[in-house]
């Protein structure tokens, strides 16, 4: 296979890349565009003897990197930042080309925020800190001391972005990491290996292999040395990644699905609402923290549904390369086929379709509404992940909540309400890692972020994150026992 390709473009390297220099392996899979299906190229697969290779690597360079000084590892990770930046074009197209985003969502928001993500960690690495506490005239000193090797396995629907989030705050907890991209996404994580490289990461700090979770990522995910794994994906593959971990009790950061509700009350500004429900859409529906539950007090179902139809039979679904495009793309296949699914056993049930419901030409699938959906019916309980949304009633404050703390997940949801004591009173009593109200996506790398129940494992963020990545060391001294003449 040739070892480049082109995309939109822009020249990709299709193998690994460990220990600074890039490796083929004997296998490849396909990778494809989901805006037409095109073939993008043959990808290096990788297997246990490139995890190998890649683990040997952080290992070996551990101990350099963790002694380097902090600001030194900051000045390299805002390096990155600078190197991102210079490349948000290419990184956009050839984001857009292999995961089906709107390319101008990529240009004007994701990408600069992988960039942010470096940046922000740099700045928070250097105001890491506690203040020392005195315990019976003892001092005690908190530290955070880097782990080791990392294992981060990211998903395909914000591929950088999200890898970035992982990324960035382990080089700076001062780890080394193994970044394995998921198989339907993996291009930009190859440019960021690049771009690292550019920025003068040290050879075997930072880590890129590709491959099939089943047939690298067990390698990965159980290997003995391996000081921390980070996920963000699916529950079942997460049960998987734990179970693998267990041997070796490597401590997990989860970050999973979710089904979470939005939750629309008569007080509420209904255009605000509608507005709010619409962007549940975004991605094409591929978006763990979407309020796919839309929850509307009973007495403005009727307008909210008029509404909410109008608006939402607007957007342009197309070409995510187009300006004027508002939906593209799912994925793959395997995933069109899932969604599709889906809505044809919640139809058979008795659930009626408001909009959607339906495959267009290629891996596009129309925006849907499900109304008529009973609580413990499988539409309404587990993840899609795609362009549909259900829609059910409730009658008051007590009903609203029960139905949307009444699944397994916990990662998000939405409140839209003019009460200020209404929304105290129900953020307070919902389960989720994050609530917004009246608002949706406002997201602040200070913040924690993570789900409750089988919506995730931990929490990213400011210096959560940092507690992971990190092993932290409270020091207790005397204030006696000092040999003066060493001062």
């Amino acid at each position: 296979m040739p070892d480049k390709i082109t995309v939109a473009g822009v020249s990709v390297d299709t193998r690994h890349w460990i220990g600074g220099e890039r490796v083929a392996s004997a296998g490849t899979f396909a990778d494809h565009s989901p805006i037409d299906g095109s073939a993008l190229g043959e990808i290096a697969r990788g297997g246990p003897a490139e995890a190998e290779a890649a683990v040997a690597a952080a290992r070996d360079a551990f101990p350099e990197w963790a002694a380097t000084p902090r600001t030194e590892r900051a000045r390299l990770l805002h390096a990155i930042a600078d190197g991102v930046e210079k490349r948000i074009e290419e990184l956009a197209i050839v984001e857009t080309t292999d995961n089906g985003a709107l390319l101008r969502s990529h240009r004007r928001g994701v990408i600069p925020r992988v960039a942010h993500n470096f940046r922000f960690f740099a700045d928070w690495l250097l105001s890491l800190d506690h203040e020392d506490f005195e315990t019976r005239g003892h001092t005690n000193h908190v530290s955070w001391d880097p782990a080791g090797p990392c294992v981060l396995i990211t998903p395909w629907n914000a591929p950088l972005m999200l890898a970035t989030w992982k990324v960035a705050p382990a080089l700076a907890a001062g780890n080394t990491v193994v970044l394995k991209p998921a198989e339907w996404s993996p291009l930009t994580a190859s440019l960021l290996a690049d771009i690292a490289a550019e920025a003068g990461l040290p050879a075997g700090v930072l880590n890129v292999v590709q491959g099939y979770g089943s047939e690298i990522g067990d390698a990965l995910t159980s290997h003995p040395d391996v000081r921390r794994i980070s996920f963000t994906g699916s529950v079942p593959t997460a049960k998987r990644i734990a179970e693998s971990a267990a041997a070796q009790l490597t401590p997990l950061s989860l970050e999973l699905g979710g089904k979470s509700p939005l939750l629309v009350f008569a007080d509420a500004d209904l255009e605000l609402a509608v507005d709010l429900a619409v962007e549940q859409y975004d991605n094409a529906g591929q978006v763990c923290l979407a309020g796919t539950r839309l929850l509307v007090e009973e007495t403005v179902a009727e307008e909210f549904t008029r509404r909410f139809v109008e608006k939402a039979t607007a957007l342009e679904q197309g070409d995510p390369r187009d300006e004027t495009t508002d939906i593209g793309p799912n994925i793959h296949p395997r995933q069109l086929e899932k969604i599709d699914g889906f809505v044809r056993r919640a139809v058979a049930a008795g659930a009626r379709t408001v909009i959607g419901g339906h495959r267009k030409d290629g891996q596009y699938y129309a925006p849907t509404l499900l109304t008529d959906v009973a609580q413990d019916s499988e539409i309404v309980q587990e993840e899609v992940f795609g362009p549909v949304l259900t829609l059910q009633t409730f009658a008051g404050e007590d009903e609203a909540v029960r139905l949307a703390n009444d699944t397994r997940f916990g990662l998000a949801a939405t409140v839209v309400t003019g009460d200020r004591d209404r929304a105290e009173r129900v953020t307070a009593r919902l389960v989720a890692g994050t609530v917004w109200v009246n608002c949706f996506f406002v997201r602040d790398l200070q913040a924690p972020f993570g789900g409750s129940r089988q919506s995730g494992v931990g929490r990213e963020g400011g210096t959560w994150s940092f507690d992971f990545y990190c092993d932290l060391k409270n020091t207790v001294t005397a204030p006696k026992g000092w040999n003066q003449d060493h001062g």
